[in-house]
């Protein structure tokens, strides 16, 4: 327990000294287009006015709720007033030097293929999850990583094995939420720096192997059968002191001892069989009882 502690402070402290040196190492480009830069952007605009209104089709944007835009003028990310990212709605871009880049803000779901995992008591088992997430800074996830959504998908597929890999079989089969909850966590701190919102994580299945099922079954299947002959044992044990304290009450009672001869005698006589009955008073027996004593 204690080296599995020391190694959650370990990767929480190296994930945030990632997360500083992440955001010192981007940052927007402040700077202007150079004199270069400047005489291109004139030309262009000349040649943009030239054109019109042809160009007026090529300078136009339309971006949907859902999305948002970042512009590049240059390879350089463009400021629209003291904002990086543009909105929804009709958008104005200058051709040739502005090229803008869509963002979607849509939940994704990632799939993650069955992996092999050892668990902690050496048990190999292949489980499957399902991982929720969604862009909520658009700047970071274009500028900070290549393509955010796989960087996140395979890194949710590592951290599954290494987190699943301190629990044991059991821990996998009983708390799930607990673990769902804990990779959920681990996630979403590690895709902050990217951008990325981790929603929600879900475990879909633990597939256990074909004689670890069977050992498991067998052991169900005896955990039942000995319940079951608790029960039973239980169930005869109550109601043998239930026919006692009956014999007691009975024995103290000769009238109902008779009324109970009688009802059962009823009860014989009611059910279609050749059996015949000859009603004995009780007090012959105890009359040639006593005769043979004597």
């Amino acid at each position: 327990m204690e080296s599995r502690k020391l190694s959650n402070v370990q990767i929480v402290n190296i994930r945030q000294s990632d997360k500083k040196s992440s955001e010192q190492r981007w940052e927007p480009d402040d700077q202007g287009m150079g004199v270069g830069g400047v005489i291109i952007f004139i030309f262009i605009t000349i040649v943009f006015i030239c054109t019109l209104p042809i160009s007026i089709f090529y300078s136009i944007h339309i971006l949907n709720t859902y999305e948002r835009g970042i512009i590049l003028r240059f390879g350089r990310v463009k400021r629209s007033g003291k904002k990086y990212v543009i909105g929804a709605g009709l958008q104005f871009v200058m051709p040739y030097a502005d090229r803008i880049i869509r963002i979607d803000l849509r939940t994704k779901t990632v799939n993650i293929p069955p992996q092999e995992v050892l668990t902690s008591d050496a048990v190999t088992v292949s489980v499957d999850a399902v991982v929720f997430m969604r862009v909520i800074e658009p700047a970071a996830a274009l500028l900070r990583v290549e393509n955010a959504l796989k960087s996140a998908e395979l890194l949710a597929v590592t951290t599954l094995r290494s987190v699943l890999g301190t629990y044991e079989l059991s821990q996998l089969l009983t708390s799930r939420d607990q673990i769902d909850s804990k990779l959920k966590e681990l996630l979403d701190d590690a895709t902050s720096q990217w951008g990325i919102k981790i929603e929600r994580v879900e475990i879909k299945d633990v597939a256990l192997p074909q004689d670890m099922q069977r050992a498991m079954a067998a052991e169900a299947q005896a955990d039942r059968t000995s319940k079951a002959k608790v029960i039973a044992a239980q169930g005869e044990l109550e109601a043998s002191a239930a026919l006692t304290k009956a014999a007691i009450e009975l024995d103290k009672s000769p009238a109902a001892l008779q009324l109970r001869y009688l009802q059962t005698l009823t009860t014989i006589a009611a059910e279609q069989n050749s059996t015949i009955i000859f009603p004995i008073p009780i007090e012959l027996f105890k009359s040639f009882f006593s005769k043979l004593q004597s």
